[in-house]
This record gives structure tokens, sequence and C-alpha cells, in this order.
């Protein structure tokens, strides 16, 4: 005997119900249906939320036509691109939390038997994913996708090398401009591995996602059949019983990381994943990160790190392709919302012709670009991996005791062991004004500190990072090292999540003009070894530093109001996750 759902135990238990949602135009019948929530962050945020509405449209009829009633809930995700350069970029990490909170009360308010969430972008995403993992009523995530490439395949995170470029009098205003209007010419997530299409791959890769369905063109009509199917399936889910939980353990949190490590993806995924793992009483860590990274085979040739725009990803047989590659390494066994093990989801898929349509997409992208790309020109074979150790490291040392992480397929090998001159800024404004007007140097290691979750919200250096990896003689030989956060478009020796942070009086903090920073990325070390450009014994080293604590103080709070007092007197270190740390 089929168990009562829950939407019909609370019709029993609060008569207002049904006539309320009379009042929305439910009928009889819909009431007696299992309701599911669509929650989403359609608006007109941004190009990857603003075409939503289309995917809401076609899951609701999906659930429909299997029996089912959905009601439309919405939460909006704001832009980084939007807020970058601007205190705006301030409110994108805790934008995280919020839209998980309203997912929270908006499924937990009213009674759902089950939960399709759309998103495409970089709080979006893991928000959706925080919410669904707090609700662990049946749920499946649809992506929103990615939007196409412009012309000479232009794509937004080149803006940051034109706007840098324009800066130093490189190209004129008219250029600017061209790269302006043309860099984002249809909806989607921004078109390279950055944190929005990471994060859409990785839900996938977790198993809450469609197998096929992440990251697909923005415009493409398989992904309104997949949001359709989407709304079929979260029905039958929901007669089921299974939930979130059921599906997201240990092995399928490090399937998502050794495909993390296949797509070198966005650096911010070290803060999703562990916020997310944390929502179901799992541990992530850096060090989970690493350990994964180290040997794993790096195989996607997308921007930022490599050639082609994301557009390409499903020409080339998206997230399923990358898992087959790397089939030896996946929990094989992994559950997902399919009913079906990884496994049995990647068998179906050969033996049933995706990737001959898939192939027949890349043939048409082919002659629409007038390229002549194989499906391994975009994801190599594991046998001609790009590179074969992962695509981050996590450095610690007297400078980073918790860990810090750099995405070391973007950075220049030259970096990778240097000992560099500390030249410390308390803010990103101060430190891009140095490097584009060259009052850095050669072997300097550029600090930008107070800007972690509790200094102001923890941002994106992205203006900064991409002056630097522009710069033909500063890109190839400073670093950048920061408690913030980087764009996952952000290339070069840039270095982020410095933990603990220099508002939690980390050593961070206490850096000083001159002082001797390693950077040493095969050993995976960040430490100061000398004060004023003299090397000093790790003894005396630590008897420095611990006299420079003595003589620190906090710095005043930089928001004395509001959702970013909250964030600062609560988030956890970035390299937990950044997630609302509550204190018992």
């Amino acid at each position: 005997m089929m168990k009562e759902m829950t939407s019909q135990k609370m019709r029993k238990l609060a008569p207002e119900i049904d006539p309320l949602r009379i009042g929305c135009g439910w009928s009889l019948e819909d009431l007696g249906k299992p309701q599911i929530i669509i929650e989403s962050t359609a608006g007109d945020s941004h190009p990857g939320s603003a075409h939503l509405m289309k995917l809401v449209e076609a899951v609701r009829r999906g659930v429909l036509e299997a029996g089912g009633y959905g009601a439309r809930y919405f939460c909006t995700d704001i832009c980084d691109g939007e807020s970058q350069g601007t205190d705006g970029i301030n409110f994108s990490l805790v934008s995280r939390e919020m839209i998980a909170n309203m997912i929270e009360i908006h499924a937990n308010a009213t009674p759902f038997d089950g939960g399709v969430f759309i998103a495409s972008c970089d709080k979006g995403m893991p928000g959706n994913l925080m919410g669904m993992a707090r609700l662990n009523i049946p749920s499946i995530m649809v992506t929103g996708g990615t939007m196409s490439a412009g012309p000479e395949l232009l794509t937004l995170e080149q803006l940051g090398m034109y706007s840098a470029k324009f800066e130093r009098g490189e190209i004129d205003e008219a250029r600017l401009n061209w790269a302006k209007q043309n860099a984002c010419p249809s909806c989607g997530a921004c078109s390279f591995i950055g944190t929005a299409s990471t994060m859409q791959i990785l839900a996938e890769a977790m198993g809450l996602s469609l197998p096929g369905s992440a990251l697909l063109p923005a415009t493409s009509p398989d992904l309104m059949d997949y949001a359709f199917r989407a709304g079929k399936r979260i029905v039958e889910l929901a007669r089921e019983g299974t939930r979130p939980s059921d599906i997201v353990t240990m092995e399928s949190l490090e399937n998502a990381i050794m495909v993390h490590a296949a797509i070198s993806g966005s650096t911010n995924a070290l803060l999703h994943l562990p916020a997310i793992a944390h929502e179901y009483g799992l541990t992530i860590t850096g060090d989970t990160f690493d350990r994964l990274h180290r040997g794993a085979h790096y195989l996607l040739d997308l921007r930022p790190a490599g050639k082609w725009p994301a557009e390409f990803f499903y020409y080339a047989g998206g997230v399923p392709a990358i898992m087959e590659e790397i089939r030896g390494v996946l929990h094989l066994d992994a559950k997902t919302i399919t009913g079906r093990t990884l496994e049995e989801n990647l068998d179906e898929l050969r033996e049933g012709g995706f990737y001959e349509r898939c192939r027949k997409w890349l043939e048409e992208a082919n002659v629409k670009y007038g390229l002549q790309l194989t499906k391994e020109d975009i994801i190599r074979p594991y046998g001609r991996a790009i590179g074969t150790d992962g695509s981050i490291a996590i450095l610690k040392g007297n400078l980073a005791p918790e860990g810090a992480v750099i995405k070391h397929t973007a950075c220049p090998r030259e970096m990778f062991k240097a000992v560099l001159y500390a030249r410390p800024f308390d803010s990103e404004e101060e430190c891009l004004d140095a490097v584009l007007h060259h009052k850095v140097r050669k072997g300097d290691a550029v600090f930008i500190r107070y800007e972690g979750p509790k200094g102001s919200g923890m941002p994106e250096m992205f203006y900064t990072s991409e002056a630097i990896s522009t710069d033909p003689e500063l890109g190839r030989s400073i670093a950048l090292i920061t408690d913030g956060r980087f764009s996952g478009a952000s290339t070069g020796p840039v270095i982020g999540h410095c933990s603990p942070e220099a508002q939690a009086g980390g050593p961070i903090a206490l850096v000083e003009e001159g002082d001797l920073i390693e950077l040493d990325v095969f050993a995976r070390k960040l430490n100061i070894i000398g004060v004023k450009g003299e090397q000093k014994t790790p003894g005396e080293i630590d008897g420095i530093l611990a006299e420079r604590a003595r003589a620190w103080k906090p710095r005043e709070k930089k928001y004395k109001r509001g959702v970013l007092r909250l964030f600062s007197e609560l988030a956890a270190s970035p390299m937990k996750g950044a997630y609302l740390e509550y204190k018992d």
C-alpha cells in the first residue's frame, strides 16, 4: 500500500490550505495530486536567470503529465559580473546563504511532496543545492545551460583582459566597446568553465540532475526536453520517496571532485561543495580536494584555462563523456535520481545514441563558427590528458595554517616555486591601482587582505587578477595572495581563500612590507621565511609572528547592520566553505 503523501496529511491538519490554493487557481482534482514545488532563480537579474521561466513552464508541463501539480516559487539571484568592481560584489557570497534560507522557508512553511530546483549561475546553483539538502524531500536539479559565444568566439571572461588593455592604452575605446556589446549574445551562464558552469556540471556529477543535462547551450531544444523530463521524473520520485540524502554521500561527493579535477573547475567549488556537504552532515575539506586532485587527469580544453567556449562542452558529450574517460576512478555504484547507478546511466546513454546526437550538434557548430573540431579537441582522451595532477592545489604553512587554494592549471609554470617580496594592501582598490600603474615589481607577492567573509563578505578579486595575468611582465613574475576569492574566470599566479582570514587574526594580517614569502606549489607550501628581505630560521619567524600578533588589533567591522553584518559574525572559515556557522 502506497504511503500517504505529506501534502495530503497537511491538508487534514490545516483546513485553510484547500481554499487558499483554490484561490490561486488549483482545482479540486489538483489538491489531491502529488504537490511539487518548482523553485527557481528566474528573474531579470542577469542572462543566467532571464530565460528560466521557459524551463519552469516545461517542468510544470512534465509534472502535470505525470499526474502531479507544480507550484512556482522564486528567489532570484544576483550577478557577480554586474557587481564587479563595486561594493555590490560583497553581497555575492552571502546571497548563496539567503537563497538557501528562502528555499527552506518556502517549502517548510507549506507542504510539498517533491521539488524541482532550477538555476544556472554562481550562487543560484549552490544556494539551490544547499536548500535542497535542508528540505530533503524528493528533488531534482535542472540547470539553465550556457550562453553562446560571440563573434571571434568572444566570451565574457575576456572582458577583463580588454578592460586592462584599455587602461594601459593598448586598445582604444571603440575596441573596448565592441567587446562589451558582443560578449553576451544570448541567455545562459557565462560561456567558460567558471563557477556557474562548474556547479552545473557538479550537480550532475553528484547524481542530482538527469544524465547528460548539465551545461547545455541555453538556446538548445534539448534543454527544454530535459526540463520536461525532470518534471515527469519528480512525480515518480515523490511516489517512490527517494530523497537527496539517499544520493549525496561521500562517494558521490568524491565523484564530483574527480570531475572537478578533470574539467579544471573553478576554485569557488572549494567554497560550495564543503557547504553543500555540511548540509548533509558530511565533511569535505581543502585536503579532500588536494588528495583527489593529485594524479588526476585534466581533460577539458575550455576557457579560462583552455581554448574553447563552454558552448562546446555538450557537443563533445558533456558530463557523461568526462565520466567515461575517468571511469576507473569513479564510484560507479553511486545512486542517482534516475533510480539507477552511475554506471547504469552511463551504459544507457552510450547504448541509446546520446553521443551520436552530441556529434551532430558539434558538426553544426563547426559550420557555424568555421571550425573543424572533434570531440577529442574539446575533451581529451584519458591517455592524452592536458595535465596529470588535477587542477588545484591546497597550500599550507605559517602564512595559511588552514590552507589556501591555487588553480595551478591557470598559473605560469615558472611561478610554481618562488621566493617573493611581500607587498601588502588592505583593500583591492589600493592593490589594483598599484598593479595597473606598475607600482609593484617583478618578484613581489602582492597581498589583498581583510576581504574574507568576516572582513567584507569575501568578494572576488577579478579586476586585479586580470590586470596581473594580462600584463606581459607581471603575469609571469608576481603572485597575488588574498583571503578573498577569485572569479572562476581568473587566471594567473593567484592564491585565494587564505585561512584563517585577516579579520579573524590569521597570519595574513601580520604580513609586513619586505617579508620574504615562500611559494612552492609542488610541495604545497606557503610560508613567511624572512623579514625585510633577510631569511630567518623557522623558530625566529615564529617568534616574530607571535610578537606581531600581540600588537595586532581587529579592524572595526565594515558593516554595522543588515545581511553583511550577520554574515561577518557567523561565516565559517573560507577553507571550510564560509557557510553560516552557528555556535551552540
